[in-house]
């Protein structure tokens, strides 16, 4: 067995997260011009090459395919495409850190929702820290109050479509890892393929560049994500997960001149201290065991 390497590790997660934010400003610029389907249309597109491809050199395709969970598989895939497209949607319409600074809630409500779901049980500090980030997402998006923005609820739901799609993830631990991200590519392909038709704007050199930029970024950031999970273990690198806020605050500044307000950075700041405090608590569990 390869000993574990954190300091490589948590530099590859770093360099991933800062890859993803770029993947979400570039696809950004990509909404301006063409409809959220067929963004994501081109990015399952490539995601599926890449896919197929993987599991034709880790024993082929029909034997990823091969799984006992294949109902599951589809509707958690499901689940994944539309949240994507309210997550994309959400960045065409509001400053990447907003979005990003809501969506980070996602690890906490993934911990209130593995109560009803998944029978976990979760401890008076960790339910403090939901509730605590709870309050530092309404901080960013502010209801009630004259700034309150409605399309600012769209990354919050999105939020809750990814906490839901992790927790189908651990029912589906048995699977083989290219088992997963077949049904993921095949489904998402297979949706957004259909809106195909009802919704394609003939791309020029620009845009093909811009779209086939969102591909790629979208592969090297999952290929980057793996080889950090060889590298370290997963709860040495999931608190860096949160820099990814850090990278879209600066690439949306450099790349579209929004900053994010006092108020967002107060909130997102009260959000990611509640998460990195929930994930403390959890490995402190762990340790003790059951």
């Amino acid at each position: 067995m390869r000993p574990d390497r954190p300091g490589r590790g948590i530099a590859l997660m770093i360099v991933a997260m800062a890859m993803l934010a770029g993947l979400d400003a570039v696809g950004k610029l990509a909404t301006q011009t063409y409809p959220v389907s067929q963004v994501l249309f081109l990015r399952f597109a490539m995601f599926l090459a890449f896919a197929l491809a993987l599991a034709a050199r880790r024993g082929g395709v029909g034997p990823a395919l091969r799984t006992a969970n294949w109902r599951l598989q589809l509707f958690r895939s499901f689940v994944l495409a539309f949240e994507m497209w309210l997550f994309v949607y959400a960045i065409s319409k509001l400053p990447l850190a907003d979005v990003h600074a809501v969506a980070a809630a996602s690890p906490l409500i993934a911990t209130a929702l593995a109560v009803p779901l998944l029978g976990e049980r979760v401890g008076p500090w960790r339910w403090t820290a939901v509730m605590l980030g709870f309050a530092g997402t309404l901080v960013v998006i502010r209801p009630g109050i004259g700034v309150f923005d409605p399309l600012t609820v769209l990354p919050l739901v999105a939020a809750f479509g990814w906490a839901y799609y992790q927790l189908l993830l651990r029912r589906l631990r048995e699977d083989r890892p290219e088992t997963t991200l077949l049904y993921t590519a095949i489904v998402g392909f297979a949706v957004w393929s259909a809106s195909v038709p009802f919704a394609w704007h003939p791309p020029d050199a620009y845009g093909w560049m811009l779209l086939g930029t969102v591909g790629v970024l979208g592969i090297v950031t999952h290929g980057l994500l793996i080889l950090a999970a060889r590298e370290a273990p997963a709860a040495v690198l999931q608190p860096f997960n949160y820099t990814l806020l850090v990278w879209a605050t600066l690439w949306g500044w450099v790349g579209f001149g929004a900053f994010p307000d006092s108020w967002t950075i107060v909130g997102a700041s009260v959000v990611v201290a509640s998460g990195l405090f929930a994930i403390w608590r959890e490995h402190r569990r762990a340790a003790r065991g059951p």
